[in-house]
């Protein structure tokens, strides 16, 4: 897909979506390529448990039953 600088200035929305769907966007300046638009692909995905410490700190406690209930009980004194 081609779009002009303009393009680009105008309609950014409409191009990042087709970057999205997978399209390399040319944008053209007078007529000739100055830049390409390309999806951004992070090579790290999914959800690593080994670097998050936090996950799964309830899992284990006994105490609590009901996560949520337990939470919505400490906050209700701010609001």
């Amino acid at each position: 897909m081609q779009a002009t600088a303009k393009d680009l200035r105008f309609h950014s929305k409409e191009l990042l979506e087709s970057v999205d769907r997978g399209e390399e966007v040319i944008i053209t300046y007078r007529g000739k390529p100055r830049a390409k638009l390309i999806p951004f692909h992070n090579e790290k995905t999914g959800f690593d448990e080994e670097e998050n410490q936090l996950f799964g700190i309830w899992k284990d406690n006994d105490s609590v039953q009901n996560v949520d209930e337990y939470v919505r009980k400490i906050r209700k004194g701010r609001y």
